[in-house]
């Protein structure tokens, strides 16, 4: 691709255009891109061997799920969850822009070891979004983000930041083809991996979620967990034509965040992981996805692509996390829809909508209780 702005290029020339640029956030990024193959590369193996991590059994060989380890939200990891880990904090760790890591495969932070010097960045991932999927070979992604440290520690109180103060957010989508996504919080800019060149070109500059999509994302095995806002604006949508909303409108659920948000991207609409009834019982972990490291850096994203985030409460990105695995209710997407979400919840705090609770619009509804 002679005529194609490689990654490397890019980012430099972006850093260029940043006054005061030091490099080291664009060396940080290289290292991130460096990653990224390696993990694509383990990922396409699929059921064969992908090496050894430290011991490890080769990714090709599963075991039942007694015997796998689970990571700090408790789900089970995959010997592929662990050898993207590994691959991120040995390609990341060395170069010395880094004060410390949070992924979701390890429980506590990751300082850089100290026979390394330190930087002032902080890099949190989910190392391989969506591995559920693995099994039946559906795409699965990296999503990551990049802080500046509060006060160098590289301790929590560097970390529990709003998803307003990220430098950078992007993920990889490891389907048909590898896709890097990249934003610095103006415009997202898509990058395809060439395997022959070995190397990723600018292939989607400028990306803008579509507007006037009828389409959404939610999992409709919570609907009996869902929040009343959240099932009155998902009983709107299948009620069709012949509902308040007037036109039809389609859902999709992949399970992999990072191909719910590509396909935002591509051709628009909304995603939805809300909080749910028995979270609000236990309000130390509302939602499922963690904010740090999954919700934020797609907040960040969609927002520089002229959508919009939110809890259901108010924007995601000004949240402030406590720990550094919080999980919050994420809404993605286009920028009305997610406006209409905020409103319906500021409506039912309010009492207003009590038309939407009447027996007769709840016989309407696949989603009534």
């Amino acid at each position: 691709m002679p005529n194609k702005r490689t990654i490397h290029r890019f980012i430099i020339e972006e850093q260029r255009k940043a006054a005061g640029a030091t490099g080291e956030l664009s060396a940080l990024l290289n290292d991130v891109v460096s990653a990224v193959k390696a993990i694509g590369a383990a990922v396409s193996r699929g059921v064969l061997p992908s090496g050894l991590v430290r011991g490890m059994a080769p990714a090709s060989l599963p075991g039942s799920e007694e015997s796998l380890p689970r990571n700090a939200s408790g789900q089970l990891q995959k010997p592929l969850d662990l050898i993207a880990n590994e691959i991120l904090l040995r390609r990341c760790e060395w170069g010395g822009q880094l004060a410390a890591m949070v992924s979701e495969e390890m429980e506590d932070i990751y300082p850089i070891p100290s026979h390394y010097p330190r930087g002032k960045y902080l890099l949190v991932f989910d190392p391989l979004d969506g591995s559920s999927n693995i099994d039946v070979n559906v795409s699965v992604g990296t999503i990551f983000s990049i802080l500046k440290g509060v006060d160098g520690s590289g301790g929590p109180a560097d970390f529990l930041q709003a998803g307003s103060n990220q430098v950078c957010a992007g993920y990889a989508m490891y389907g048909p083809s590898t896709m890097l996504v990249l934003t610095f919080g103006k415009g997202v800019h898509g990058f395809t991996l060439d395997r022959e060149a070995g190397d990723f070109f600018l292939t989607h500059p400028d990306m803008r979620l579509p507007e006037g999509t009828r389409e959404f994302a939610i999992n409709a095995s919570n609907a009996r967990f869902w929040e009343p806002p959240i099932k009155r604006y998902v009983s709107e949508l299948q009620a069709g034509s012949t509902g308040p909303r007037g036109a039809d409108y389609n859902m999709r659920w992949v399970a992999s965040l990072v191909a719910e948000v590509h396909r935002l991207l591509l051709r628009g609409g909304l995603f939805m992981y809300p909080a749910e009834i028995k979270d609000i019982k236990e309000p130390s972990s509302p939602g499922k996805l963690r904010l740090l490291y999954e919700a934020n850096p797609m907040a960040m994203i969609l927002e520089a692509a002229g959508g919009a985030a939110t809890t259901g409460r108010g924007r995601l990105l000004d949240v402030v996390p406590t720990s550094i695995h919080q999980r919050a209710p994420v809404i993605l997407g286009a920028r009305d829809e997610v406006e209409r979400i905020d409103r319906y919840h500021k409506e039912h705090e309010l009492g207003l909508d009590q038309p939407y609770k009447s027996p007769l619009f709840g016989t309407r509804s696949l989603f009534m209780e």
